[in-house]
C-alpha cells in the first residue's frame, strides 16, 4: 500500500512521519520525500488517526490524484535542489517528465492550475533558497556556488538572485540567516 503525504521536504520529515506510522502500529517498509510505502493494508479508522497525527505535525495526507501529481513535482525538484550531490545530466522538464510517465506539458499545466504558479518558478524558489543557505553556510565563493547551482555564470545567478529576493547575493550573505524561509514555506 502506498501513501502519499503532503509537504515532506526534508530527511527530518521522514523521521517524523515513520515515526507517527511506527506510534500507530504499521512498520513502513520505505518513507521517502512525499511517500510512505506499507506491506499491509490500513483500515479507514487508523488511516484517520495517522492523518490526524501528521497533520499536527504540519502534513496531511494527499487523496486525490491531481494532488499526488503536484506534490510528486515538488519533491523531484526539492531532492534535485537541495539532496542530489550529482549533477542534473538533463533539464528539469526531461528528469520530471520522465520520473512520472507523463507528458511535460501536460504536468506543466496541471501544475500551474493548482498552484498558481508554474513550476519554472517554483524551480528558481527552490533555487535560490539553497543558494541563500550556501550563503549563509560561507564555505563557497559566488563563483563556486553558481557552478554548483548549474548556473551559466555568476552574473546570471545575481541577476536571478536579486530579482526574486531584492538583494544581491553579497548583501545577503552580510544580513545571513534572517532571511531564509524553511523549505515548506517556499512558493
Amino acid at each position: 500500500m502506498k501513501i502519499y503525504i503532503k509537504n515532506m521536504v526534508c530527511n527530518r520529515c521522514i523521521m517524523a512521519v515513520d515515526n507517527v506510522f511506527k506510534q500507530s502500529g504499521h512498520i513502513p517498509s520505505n518513507v521517502s520525500l512525499g511517500e510512505v510505502d506499507l506491506n499491509e493494508d490500513i483500515s479507514d479508522g487508523d488511516l484517520q488517526k495517522i492523518d490526524e497525527n501528521l497533520e499536527k505535525l504540519g502534513f496531511e495526507i494527499i487523496d486525490d490524484a491531481r494532488s499526488r501529481i503536484i506534490e510528486k513535482i515538488k519533491n523531484i525538484i526539492i531532492h534535485q535542489v537541495h539532496h542530489s550531490e550529482s549533477d542534473l545530466k538533463v533539464n528539469y522538464s526531461t528528469l520530471i517528465a520522465s520520473e512520472l510517465n507523463k507528458d511535460y506539458n501536460y504536468l506543466s499545466s496541471l501544475f500551474s492550475a493548482v498552484t498558481g504558479t508554474t513550476i519554472e518558478k517554483f524551480i528558481i524558489d527552490q533555487k535560490i533558497e539553497r543558494v541563500k543557505e550556501l550563503l549563509v553556510y560561507n564555505e563557497l565563493t559566488l563563483s563556486e556556488i553558481a557552478y554548483s547551482m548549474g548556473y551559466s555564470s555568476v552574473a546570471h545567478l545575481s541577476n536571478q538572485f536579486k530579482k526574486v529576493t531584492g538583494l544581491t547575493p553579497s548583501h545577503f550573505r552580510e544580513i545571513g540567516i534572517t532571511k531564509r524561509k524553511p523549505l515548506d514555506e517556499v512558493m
